[in-house]
């Protein structure tokens, strides 16, 4: 039985799912060739990562992330960490789909701080822009993740594309954020100085600001890494290779040792990660 106080609201409804459904077909129609060469761009770039993690032996790649982890770290502890959790990956008997999962989170990493530095940069010398780039990223990071994962899968398919594009809608904000506010906090003293002493914009940017902001934009892949990691189960719901893939198949079965098993081993790659990329402003 309908409400009379409700029901003239209720006809006139605000057509928002209609709008969305007739944008993106619009979308689809017109720039069906650009979204076709993207996917394939995405999956070469994608192909390439994946040939360099699983081509060499294990023990060999072990070795690169624990000279890798010295290299940025130059202490035994994280190395030491970085090699176990890598060696739990190889006894569990998940090397392969981990490799996969870091081809997954090596790629939107690249996406997210290739563009999201920038703009972070750009956003912090334009307040303006950032005020009205604000409410898209609240809603990258609030919107359900299956609701853009269905016009994604219509777009590029199944496999690692589109959970690809689906963790960097997710994932990039954060390092927008944190570069834009590592940015901004440059105190401002260092910025008249360096302009005192006649350099340009983009060498205070360079030598002063980024500098500065160095431990908020290393933050800020940190929270990508982790972000994307938290996507690998939605990227295994569609079709995309790696650790997603048998926490998705122990939910079908109610398998509770198989998702514990997978999930364990994600927890060592979070932890492999984040002690391996972990840089302190006195390095």
């Amino acid at each position: 039985m309908s409400d009379p106080l409700t029901q003239p609201i209720l006809d006139a409804k605000i057509p928002v799912g209609q709008s969305v459904a007739a944008a993106f077909d619009w979308v689809q129609d017109t720039f069906v060739r650009a979204f076709d060469g993207l996917e394939a761009g995405l999956r070469a770039i994608i192909e390439l990562l994946s040939n360099a993690l699983q081509t060499p032996h294990p023990f060999i790649v072990i070795a690169g992330f624990a000279a890798l982890t010295w290299l940025l770290q130059r202490r035994l502890g994280p190395v030491l960490i970085v090699t176990a959790c890598a060696l739990f990956a190889l006894n569990q008997g998940y090397w392969v789909l981990t490799m996969q999962t870091l081809t997954l989170v090596l790629g939107s990493c690249v996406v997210c701080m290739g563009v999201g530095v920038p703009l972070g940069i750009y956003s912090a010398h334009h307040p303006r822009f950032y005020r009205a780039l604000t409410p898209l990223l609240d809603l990258m990071q609030t919107l359900p993740t299956f609701v853009y994962l269905i016009p994604v899968l219509v777009l590029f398919g199944l496999g690692m594309v589109p959970g690809l594009v689906a963790t960097v809608i997710f994932a990039m904000p954060a390092a927008i954020r944190l570069t834009e506010l590592g940015i901004r906090s440059t105190p401002t003293a260092l910025r008249e100085a360096a302009t005192a002493f006649g350099a340009t914009t983009s060498q205070r940017i360079l030598k002063v600001e980024l500098p500065y902001a160095f431990p908020q934009i290393m933050t800020g892949l940190n929270q990508t890494i982790m972000l994307s990691l938290s996507m690998v189960v939605i990227a295994g719901l569609v079709g995309a290779p790696g650790l997603g893939v048998p926490v998705v198949r122990a939910l079908n079965t109610v398998n509770a040792s198989l998702g514990f098993e997978a999930g364990a081993v994600i927890v060592a790659v979070a932890i492999m990660l984040d002690r391996m990329l972990r840089v302190e402003r006195a390095q």
